[in-house]
């Protein structure tokens, strides 16, 4: 866990810092609100789509939180953004060793440590839950809070998925759902989609919200 495969990287040290900075920044000359329930006593999985995975790594900082890292030199750059916001990783994604880093994220959720995962991550497709999702829950024995978030000022990357890079001086709402129990007897699949359709709905609540706000 934590582990970091280019150490000596002067590239990756200063863009992580960079963006470490960029996104106090962000949050601090922003307004956030936020509906729901954002901590929880004892280990959850906090899952949302990967678009919108910035807010989260802000509004969960310092907590020791395990997110689930790729092993690409991209992946490197968020592996140290989120050591720097006191998260902590394990390195590994579906397509490449999915079985160990699943493995390493069931025992830290069984060791106490929330998880956040972007459950249409890292290569989509978009607004789809992967099952890997639905099962590290039932495994783990811990519920899921779903979560969302709108930004009234954003650059939308042109990624897979579109990803919404905040801006300074917005406003930015977050919604937390209900836990969401996945039992043994669970079918993986229908869970799945119960997850998916729980996520689309936050995340259309999180806009609505927001330009109620701006009417307002």
């Amino acid at each position: 866990m934590n582990e970091l495969f280019y150490k000596h990287s002067p590239a990756h040290t200063l863009l992580s810092w960079l963006a470490w900075f960029y996104i106090q920044l962000t949050a601090l000359t922003s307004k956030i609100s936020i509906k729901g329930v954002k901590d929880h006593p004892g280990a959850v999985i906090y899952a949302l789509w990967h678009r919108q995975e910035v807010l989260m790594i802000y509004l969960h900082r310092n907590r020791g939180t395990c997110g689930l890292i790729s092993k690409s030199k991209d992946g490197e750059y968020m592996a140290r953004i989120l050591k720097l916001f006191g998260f902590t990783f394990v390195r590994g994604s579906t397509t490449s060793g999915g079985f160990i880093s699943l493995r390493g994220l069931i025992k830290a959720a069984r060791g106490g440590s929330s998880i956040a995962i972007t459950p249409d991550g890292p290569r989509g497709p978009v607004f789809k839950v992967q099952p890997g999702a639905v099962y590290l829950a039932r495994k783990a024995g811990v519920p899921i809070i779903p979560a969302a978030c709108a930004l009234s000022r954003k650059k939308i990357l042109p990624s897979w998925d579109r990803y919404q890079f905040p801006l300074p001086f917005g406003r930015i709402q977050a919604v937390y759902g209900a836990p969401f129990i996945i039992t043994e007897t669970d079918d993986v699949a229908a869970k799945a989609v119960e997850l998916e359709n729980i996520l689309n709905a936050l995340t259309a609540e999180a806009e609505e919200l927001l330009s109620a706000g701006v009417r307002g």
